[in-house]
Order: structure tokens, then C-alpha cells, then sequence
């Protein structure tokens, strides 16, 4: 499979965007590099890190932390390889936790992104289709994720939105020319 050089993963909580991204990346033949954007805080979280690193145990991957600075993270990404972000969801709760300008922050990254000579494969959760939470901090990561996420949909080649680990495409033309699996 060759990958476009933007592809953004959209799906809800426990979809299997993640597994879904990963098995894109899998697919691809380049080396491969995880992007963890998550900090365990708590015993739950802990677990969900502890799972994934689990799932991607001996097949290869390079795993680097960068909860805050993902755009720099990606500066490092070198042609041959390919990153995969999971998750933007978690990169944006630890920018408005420390009360950083996200949407600056944002810009950055789309820059770098664009300019990449590797592809780079994002996961974000897609919080629209919930209820309009009941207070105000919620109600702006719900508006700021929402924000995110078409901002990246409009730079990315490849949009696919996953629901039940079933894939569906929104933009773009997946190249599944050399797939062992297909999707």
C-alpha cells in the first residue's frame, strides 16, 4: 500500500482507529515510527498505554513520547519511514490542560506536516456526535477537537472514518495496489 502523504483516522472512542492506522502503516513497507502523544496520569490510562504498546510488541516499530511537542517530533521523521500520531485527541487535552495556544500550536504542525518528505498517518477521536456537555471546559475541547479535526480533513489526502473497526473512506483514494489484507 502506498501511503498519500497526509492520511487522517477518524472514529469515537474504542472504534479501532488506532488498530485500523496501524494496520495502514503495517501495509506500507517503510520503517515505522509511533508518535505517543498520551501521559498516563492515571491507573486506567496506564492500562490503555500499557495495551497498545502491547499490540505493537516485535513488529518493528520505533516509539517516540511527545505529548507536547509532536511538530517537532516529526521534524525527525526521515524519508523510508512513516509516523503515526495517536492520538491528536491526547495532543490537544495536554495543550489546553497546560494552557497552551493550541491553535498556534496546530499551525505548527500542519506546516511541518506539509513539508515532510515521509508520510504521516494522524488519529483523532470525533467527539460531534455526542451531547453538548453540560459545562464550559467541555464544551470548548468539544469545539477545539471539532476545529482540529477539520482543519487536518482539509489538509489530508486521505480521511477515513472507522466505526466498529469497519473503515469507511470521506476524501481521498487509498493506493491498495500490494495489500496482503485488504481493508
Amino acid at each position: 500500500m502506498r501511503l498519500p502523504p497526509i492520511s487522517l483516522i477518524l472514529g469515537g472512542a474504542s472504534s479501532g482507529k488506532s488498530a485500523f492506522a496501524e494496520k495502514m502503516v503495517r501495509q506500507c513497507g517503510l520503517a515505522k515510527v509511533y508518535i505517543a502523544t498520551a501521559e498516563a496520569h492515571d491507573g486506567e490510562m496506564s492500562t490503555k498505554v500499557a495495551r497498545h504498546r502491547a499490540a505493537r510488541a516485535g513488529q518493528g516499530w520505533r516509539t517516540v513520547e511527545a505529548p507536547h511537542e509532536t511538530a517537532k517530533a516529526l521534524t525527525h521523521i526521515e524519508s523510508g519511514e512513516v509516523a503515526l500520531v495517536d492520538c491528536v485527541t491526547f495532543w490537544l487535552t495536554n495543550l489546553m490542560i497546560d494552557e497552551g495556544d493550541w491553535d498556534e500550536e496546530l499551525e505548527i504542525l500542519i506546516d511541518v506536516m506539509v513539508q515532510m518528505r515521509a508520510p504521516v498517518v494522524l488519529v483523532s477521536n470525533d467527539v460531534s456526535g455526542g451531547v453538548v456537555p453540560e459545562n464550559a471546559l467541555a464544551r470548548a475541547f468539544q469545539r477545539a477537537q471539532g476545529e482540529v479535526n477539520q482543519r487536518l480533513a482539509a489538509q489530508a489526502d486521505l480521511v477515513v472514518y472507522v466505526t466498529a473497526g469497519l473503515p469507511t473512506v470521506l476524501k481521498g483514494e487509498p493506493q491498495l495496489d500490494d495489500v496482503d489484507e485488504p481493508w
